[in-house]
């Protein structure tokens, strides 16, 4: 069985669908917009929070957590769902992400084994190790159960310590992540008006989830020695209050802007008014960076660190942007007033952004790429290497 009438039938777990959605959320979002009338997504999602301002093109099933276990949330109630799901629709495909809700993985083990299991593996989990220790057999169990493991990046596979190198390389299939880029094409008219707003200044735009590893406060830091350079940061998260404390200590708080979560109908505003977008991470959890490709798409350099991870994948060292060592300051810094000082430089990076997100990391790629791997596993053909799909 394969789909039927309607298309391939995909049972999908997203962690989340509110309106303070990451990267996983993100990219379940534009992966069932982009495959919408050729794959019926069902999305099982933890309640947290009103729908997100984004048409997500899948059915969303909202389950309830009783606890939240190393960011993830716990929900029990996630495999009854599934079960119940399955006995409705027949799933072709079940599709985790990881790191994710264990319960979301548990969930798609109760499922029969004639349901095709895919995996789109984000980055390594970074931070909660002594969790990772407990769960590491289950995860063994779940990775070789796995007929598909999507990986955004070649990088994601020669950096991760979490991935076991039994983990078999011929079910490994690299499918980069891309997005609709439709609406950051124009320059809106809020992009002037923001202009006039921070008076021209050379501005500094930062986007993200106010969480450990975003690295927010090195560029916080930095705006001490870039004179009269404002700086944008948008989201909100647990370390807000600290941010807006730092900026205050740091005495850049009248050039430090925190605006809180950007409605998505005004973010390619935000992108076209900087002169430089900077994403900070210093850490291996920020393994590809979405919000890298939306700036390029703009036509705007990147500033990233080296993570040894994706992220220099997608940013490519004075090609697309500069990249410096992560959770330094004065690198940061010294980037900043490189790319202040020389618009021509600035004018050729992110002419060469703009090609390289557009040319590899459409929404159109990642679909066909995507339901590539779905046939395939659904065909259950054996290729072997690291593939491309």
């Amino acid at each position: 069985m394969t789909g039927g009438r309607g298309g391939l039938r995909v049972l999908v777990f997203g962690r989340y669908a509110d309106e303070n959605f990451g990267g996983v959320e993100r990219y379940v979002f534009q992966l069932a917009c982009a495959l919408h009338g050729q794959v019926q997504f069902v999305n099982i999602v933890a309640r947290r929070g009103p729908p997100p301002d984004t048409v997500t093109g899948s059915e969303a099933v909202y389950a309830s957590p009783i606890a939240h276990l190393g960011g993830a949330p716990i929900c029990p109630s996630m495999p009854l769902h599934a079960l119940r799901l399955h006995r409705a629709r027949a799933f072709d495909i079940v599709h985790l992400q990881f790191p994710a809700d264990p319960m979301a993985h548990l969930a798609a083990v109760a499922l029969p084994p004639t349901v095709k299991r895919v995996i789109t593996w984000h980055s390594d989990i970074v931070r909660q190790r002594a969790l990772l220790r407990l769960y590491e057999p289950f995860l063994e169990r779940l990775l070789r159960s796995a007929d598909a493991i999507i990986l955004p990046t070649p990088a994601h596979y020669s950096s991760s310590r979490q991935l076991p190198r039994w983990a078999s390389r011929e079910k490994m299939r690299v499918v980069p992540f891309g997005l609709d880029y439709g609406r950051f094409m124009q320059r809106p008219a809020l992009a002037d008006e923001l202009r006039r707003r921070y008076g021209g200044r050379f501005l500094i735009f930062a986007l993200g989830r106010h969480v450990y590893y975003k690295g927010f406060e090195f560029l916080i830091r930095s705006m001490r020695e870039l004179g009269d350079a404002r700086l944008i940061i948008g989201g909100h998260g647990p370390l807000t209050e600290s941010l807006v404390a730092l900026a205050r200590d740091q005495g850049v708080h009248e050039r430090v802007d925190l605006v809180g979560r950007i409605p998505e109908t005004e973010l390619p505003a935000y992108y076209h008014a900087c002169d430089v977008f900077c994403m900070p991470s210093d850490s291996g959890a920020e393994a590809f960076g979405l919000v890298q490709i939306e700036a390029m798409a703009c036509g705007r350099p990147v500033v990233c660190c080296d993570l040894n991870n994706g992220v220099t994948w997608v940013n490519r060292d004075e090609e697309t942007g500069v990249v410096v060592s992560p959770a330094d300051t004065g690198a940061l810094t010294s980037a900043l007033k490189r790319l202040r000082g020389n618009a021509e430089l600035r004018g050729r990076l992110g002419r060469q952004a703009k090609e390289r997100a557009l040319t590899r990391f459409s929404s159109e790629a990642m679909a066909r790429g995507t339901l590539g791997v779905y046939r395939e596993v659904l065909a259950q053909q054996g290729v072997g290497g690291l593939a491309s799909a």
